[in-house]
């Protein structure tokens, strides 16, 4: 590699720089509720500040906006209001399939390639009116598809508000964006354990910071429903997150230590849910049902579930995991099905410790498993995928490619296969 590009790549890298990064569904396609839609704008306008009597926005100056580093801001004459629209764009090659088989005869039918621009969304982050008051809305442009519209309430680092739809923060993986990760796409763990977007109110905090008993805490009462749908006349969803911030920094939802910490970011959490609906999965789509269930009544299902996890970045190096259990109950038919599942995935910029390394050069690697039902004895899924990923402006401009192991071992015999996939995801 030429001395002269390495010492290029060095200074954009430098401390200075990286500081300004810091299968099957039963789908409901549903707008979010006019209630719910109101209950957003009453909010906002309820805690946004009241225009001054008789001030124009020429008597202040005019509104602003810049365009820098693919990021467009656009500011009020005071400065109170600020607008932050994105598109982002994310195109995906794989082979021989793409989202991984569930069985053993699935697996061994897979070789469709596929190149397709797996997402493409609009989101807009906004200031509303003061420091403590915020608007975040994404939609996926194919469709369209409403994904997130929340306003989040932050009177005090110990308390906070959040309503609207978004993904909740109940684990880590999930809710890391699918423009953060390390990989071109969550592990099988995913699909089996996830609420996703969810409809509802959560309170959040931190408290004791800096301190040995640094925690930060959310607690939420959700629809139940999925996205695009509330409740469904049945009990609501409750969720429960307690995250312990042992070296007094909180570790945000995001793979990768792209900052290269200096100071290490550990975090140690456990997060519980229980809920009664007609579901017992749920996805980007909504409400749906795991492999083995037919679509359900108003409180069928109750699921109850809980994770631990671990999370840490330092000197570029970052690792996460998940240990989930679930439980579902067919509160009708009286039968119960418990599911496992377990992931642990780290990555490392070989840089920070060998300086012929290209600079903007991530490698990762990641195990996961996941047993559908412990009444079985013999049925499981694994997944061993490593990665590379080249960091052209962080996570708004990267290329990831991976290769995976899956394996599936079942009633009905056991297989293997490879996968590889390409992916560019870019912002502006």
């Amino acid at each position: 590699m030429p001395r002269a590009w390495l010492d290029d790549m060095r200074r954009e890298w430098s401390p200075a720089c990286r500081r300004r990064e810091t299968g099957s569904v039963t789908a409901v396609h549903r707008p979010i509720r006019g209630g719910a839609a109101a209950l957003l704008v009453a909010l906002a306008a309820a805690l946004a500040p009241p225009a001054a009597s008789g001030q124009t926005g020429e008597e202040h100056g005019a509104w602003s906006s810049q365009y820098a580093g693919r990021r467009l801001e656009i500011r009020s004459p005071s400065g109170e209001w600020v607008f932050k629209p994105q598109i982002r764009v994310q195109t995906r090659y794989s082979s021989p399939f793409d989202d991984p088989p569930r069985t053993v005869e699935a697996l061994e039918a897979a070789s469709s390639d596929k190149l397709a621009i797996n997402r493409s969304r609009f989101k807009m982050d906004v200031r509303l009116g003061r420091q403590d008051l915020s608007l975040y809305t994404e939609t996926e442009l194919d469709g369209p598809t409403l994904l997130d519209l929340r306003v989040t309430w932050q009177p005090a680092p110990w308390l906070g508000v959040r309503v609207g739809q978004w993904k909740p923060e109940y684990n880590r993986e999930r809710r890391d964006s699918s423009g953060e990760q390390q990989f071109v796409e969550r592990s099988i763990v995913n699909r089996e354990f996830t609420i996703d977007r969810q409809q509802g109110i959560m309170l959040s905090g931190r408290v004791g910071a800096g301190r040995p008993a640094d925690v930060s805490w959310w607690a939420g009462v959700l629809g139940g429903g999925g996205r695009g749908s509330g409740n469904d006349g049945g009990r609501p969803m409750y969720m429960a997150r307690a995250q312990w911030n042992p070296l007094g920094r909180v570790l945000g939802f995001s793979q990768s230590d792209i900052a290269r910490r200096t100071e290490p970011a550990l975090s140690v959490a456990v997060a519980a849910v229980d809920n009664r609906s007609r579901y017992t999965r749920f996805s980007s789509d909504g409400g749906g049902q795991l492999d083995g269930f037919e679509p359900g009544e108003v409180d069928q299902y109750q699921l109850r579930q809980w994770l631990f996890e671990t999370a840490l970045h330092w000197r570029g190096f970052s690792w996460q995991q998940e240990w989930h259990q679930k439980r579902v109950t067919d509160r009708l038919a009286g039968t119960r099905r418990e599911l496992r599942g377990f992931y642990a995935q780290a990555g490392h910029f070989v840089s920070e410790s060998w300086a012929a390394w290209p600079v903007p050069l991530e490698l990762t690697l990641r195990y996961a498993v996941v047993d559908p039902d412990r009444r079985v004895a013999r049925d499981t899924r694994e997944e061993w995928t490593v990665a590379g990923n080249w960091f052209f402006d962080g996570h708004r401009n990267k290329l990831t490619a991976d290769l995976s192991r899956l394996g599936i071992d079942d009633p009905t015999g056991s297989g293997t296969a490879w996968r590889v996939r390409l992916q560019w995801d870019f912002s502006f």
